[in-house]
């Protein structure tokens, strides 16, 4: 790791005082690994059945664990079946945090590279919008790719600055604000970022985010709940603009967090039921979580599926998946299903619009990964669900021709591993061409 500048060093004694030495050891020490379960595909009790990792519930989530390194969770299939997602133990605190209601409208505010949008997608459990936004278009299209692998049907993918985002202003019942900052309680993970530090420390990134908490509170709805978290200990980034929206918005109030072990409260008075994380005291790295409302809570209304017809095609004979509270959109040749919402995106840079199902080429509808990613193995007519210990998993996944002439398959087939599905194959006389995206394939 690069040598802590000395200013840093004198912050921290100020914030972890009689811990500082802990604190200082604890950045020589192993960092630890986490995984989440999408339990949009899985049940975490099924999960833990069929998981070959060895694995250790984490505290402060539902559906979090820490794994061994060399158990290499990236490298397995069910990865590439989208049953879960790696993230950093303490980044999953977040969004955990923020309660989330089924038919809510939510924004994930600096989304990439989606973990968070992937667990308040989990939450919305298939109803309501998820807007995930991040203002770099590369690291955006990253969140994209995983929450088409995690199977998400209903959310709109935007690659804005969140503060000229005016239109969007009281509109969202639950914000997660995971703000760009000097990422202090991640030198341990990514020493790299000390570099950084020293260019751009809390006197650069704290005015950012007075900014981005004030523009969130207004995109909130009057009861509208939101998180604002980071990953970086200084007062100046979590405390002092946490307190500078509770003074520019007096309606706004912090509401307490459920407790786990080794969290430490917030600094002052007015944010002591906020959280604070720190790698010396937890099996994580540093965070600061603040939920807070503005005003008081009102009621969402229930709102009844309406369900749509399938389109006229012979290739959607084949799904049985159900089509609710939206429409298919034919944009040139490609086919979406895109959740009814109320907004205006004319302008804004929109990646993708709810479910991409695929596009029509020579008269024939070619389906996408992310219908496949997004179905069950009961939705497809058409499976072929190979083993875990099948040879062909793999070769698949590497984009290779395989031999299923065992099923007695023909056309367009939903390759599976243990009944999760991976992608589709156009199979004659038992040969499967390969469908899989070379950018996706098993390295």
């Amino acid at each position: 790791m690069e040598k802590l500048p000395q200013n840093y060093l004198d912050e921290a004694k100020t914030i972890f005082k009689d811990e500082y030495d802990d604190y200082l050891e604890s950045l020589s020490s192993i960092q630890v690994n986490g995984l989440r379960v999408n339990t949009q595909k899985i049940s975490v009790e099924e999960f833990i059945k069929i998981a070959p990792f060895k694995l250790e519930k984490i505290p402060w989530t539902d559906d979090g664990f820490y794994f061994d390194e060399q158990d290499r969770p990236s490298k397995h299939p069910y990865y590439y079946a989208g049953l879960y997602y790696i993230q950093e133990p303490s980044a999953m605190l977040p969004a955990q945090s923020l309660p989330i209601d089924e038919n809510d409208i939510v924004l994930d505010a600096c989304a990439a590279p989606g973990g968070k949008s992937l667990k308040l997608a989990d939450k919305l459990n298939n109803t309501g919008i998820l807007f995930s936004n991040d203002i770099s278009v590369s690291r955006a299209q990253i969140l994209l790719s995983n929450l088409e692998r995690h199977g998400v049907k209903n959310s709109f993918v935007i690659a804005e600055d969140l503060l000229k985002l005016d239109r969007f202003d009281n509109c969202f019942d639950k914000i997660l604000l995971d703000a760009p900052c000097s990422g202090q309680g991640m030198f341990r993970k990514q020493p790299e970022l000390v570099k950084s530090y020293i260019e751009k420390g809390s006197d650069y990134y704290a005015p950012v985010q007075k900014q981005l908490i004030c523009k969130a509170v207004e995109m909130l709805k009057e009861g509208g709940m939101m998180v604002y978290s980071t990953c970086t200990f200084s007062k100046k980034e979590n405390e002092d603009v946490v307190e500078y929206a509770l003074e520019k918005y007096p309606q706004l109030k912090v509401v307490p967090l459920r407790r786990s072990e080794g969290f430490v409260s917030g600094l002052t008075r007015k944010t002591e039921n906020c959280a604070r994380l720190y790698p010396h005291r937890i099996k994580g790295e540093g965070h600061f979580v603040a939920l807070l409302q503005k005003g008081d809570k009102k009621e969402n209304k229930n709102i009844e599926a309406n369900t749509v017809n399938k389109p006229d095609d012979l290739f959607f004979r084949n799904i049985d998946m159900s089509f609710s509270n939206g429409n298919f959109i034919r944009r040139e040749n490609r086919l979406y299903f895109e959740p009814d919402h109320p907004f205006d995106l004319k302008g804004l840079r929109v990646l993708r619009s709810g479910l991409y199902l695929g596009e029509s080429r020579h008269d024939r509808f070619e389906p996408s990964l992310a219908l496949a990613l997004a179905l069950k193995e009961k939705e497809y007519k058409n499976t072929v669900s190979l083993s875990i210990e099948d040879e062909r998993v793999l070769k698949y996944l590497r984009c290779e021709t395989i031999n299923v002439s065992d099923f007695d398959k023909e056309g367009y087939v939903l390759i599976a591993v243990e009944g999760y599905p991976l992608g589709f194959g156009i199979v004659n006389k038992g040969i499967l061409k390969n469908k899989y995206p070379a950018n996706y394939r098993y390295k």
